[in-house]
């Protein structure tokens, strides 16, 4: 994903002033950042809102990094997840990891480099997800749905016109089988507006 396309960041970060320059540098690259100063906060925006990449601080108040990182691998999000610490030994880095962390960088950090990283997670989240879509038909026990012709035949053979809407929200359901589709991401794939401006 480029971030012409406005990518979602959770910014997980405790210390004030940094998380105030990471916010400034990531909005100016034009990613949507939303902020949250601790774990808590972090686990109720996690669960209220769809992102394209976290970046977390291990040391937050209330519930630390790792805790918020395990939460999130338990509920089978497979957002990306970017640990951002002054945690800096091998040992550190390898649970991070080993807990689900997609990258690990420790501070203090080049902003580029930062920067960089952040992009290549969102590429590639971007191009695994574009990978998992679904065709042009689906099919389900008795039901199929065209979504290039906008029909759906029931297990009755019943044919069923369907809005462009109602085929958007019918992909994306599918494309995410198993998992809660929030009612923030649906907004913002269906509806193409995003909830939290």
């Amino acid at each position: 994903m480029s971030n012409e396309s406005k990518a979602n960041i959770l910014l997980a970060e405790d210390e004030e002033n940094l998380h105030e320059a990471l916010k400034l540098n990531l909005e100016m690259e034009g990613y949507t950042v939303t902020s949250a100063f601790d774990g808590n906060e972090a686990l109720k925006a996690i669960s209220n809102e769809y992102f394209d990449l976290i970046i977390m601080d291990i040391m937050m108040p209330e519930v630390d990094g790792i805790s918020v990182l395990e939460t999130i691998r338990v509920n089978a999000n497979e957002v990306p997840v970017l640990i951002l610490s002054a945690k800096n030994s091998s040992a550190d880095r390898v649970l991070g990891l080993k807990k689900g962390a997609d990258d690990y960088l420790t501070k203090p950090f080049n902003l580029e480099e930062l920067l960089l990283r952040v992009s290549k997670l969102i590429d590639k989240n971007q191009k695994i997800q574009v990978k998992e879509s679904i065709g042009d038909h689906y099919e389900f026990g008795k039901n199929s749905i065209d979504f290039k012709a906008q029909t759906g035949i029931s297990c009755h053979g019943q044919s069923i016109e369907l809005s462009k809407k109602e085929v958007m929200l019918l992909k994306l359901l599918i494309e995410n089988k198993g998992e809660v589709v929030t009612r923030e991401k649906i907004l913002q794939v269906v509806w193409g507006y995003n909830v939290y401006p």
